[in-house]
């Protein structure tokens, strides 16, 4: 019991010193990524999110956040989690090719001005490679959130908020404190006081 109880702390320790470096290193872009997504929204403009495993499930917790509220009453604010409609992705993914399930909707859905938010720990995941590609040639903006070195995500993001961690969970718990930490920027911004 002993042995579990102190590789628990261990696992803690780890998760807040990465936490503390990932704020530490970040912050300036996470702060121009929430000043993005004001000015994108205030123009009329979505921010089209999309990622695989838990990161379709990070996708659906920043739309939900954004589209209903995080802290304020206030107006919905207009995002997308293109990892909802099993229809459209089951369509995609049996006509042409489980890569292309996120660009088709960014082509779809996308129009310049708009951001692409795409989520990938390893920076590796064709789907969301190929949609941030499609993103660029329309001229949406592009934020990858990942981990380590950022991966192929690295050379097609406007801003790559990077945790730095090669370890999954902990690259996932990172992502989650962007998305609520975003999520309360975001509503600063635009509905202060």
């Amino acid at each position: 019991m002993e042995f579990l109880q102190n590789k628990i702390l261990k696992i803690a320790e780890n998760s807040r010193k990465i936490q503390e470096e990932f704020i530490k290193s970040e912050s300036e872009k996470i702060v121009k990524v929430a000043q993005l997504a004001k000015d994108v929204i205030l123009s009329g403009g979505k921010i089209l999110i999309f990622g695989n495993g838990g990161s379709a499930a990070d996708s659906q917790h920043l739309a939900g956040e954004l589209v209903n509220r995080f802290k304020k009453e206030r107006k919905p604010l207009p995002a997308i989690a293109l990892t909802t409609d099993t229809s459209v992705l089951t369509a995609i993914a049996n006509d042409y090719d489980f890569s292309e399930i996120f660009s088709k909707q960014i082509l779809a859905l996308g129009k310049r001005g708009d951001i692409a938010l795409g989520i990938s720990t390893s920076g590796k995941s064709p789907n969301v490679i190929n949609a941030l590609k499609v993103s660029k040639e329309l001229g949406l903006y592009t934020v990858g959130l990942s981990g380590g070195d950022g991966g192929l995500m690295k050379d097609l993001c406007d801003y790559l908020i990077l945790v730095p961690s090669k370890e999954t969970p902990r690259i996932q718990e990172g992502h989650l404190l962007f998305l609520h930490i975003f999520s309360e920027l975001l509503e600063d911004l635009i509905f202060p006081g």
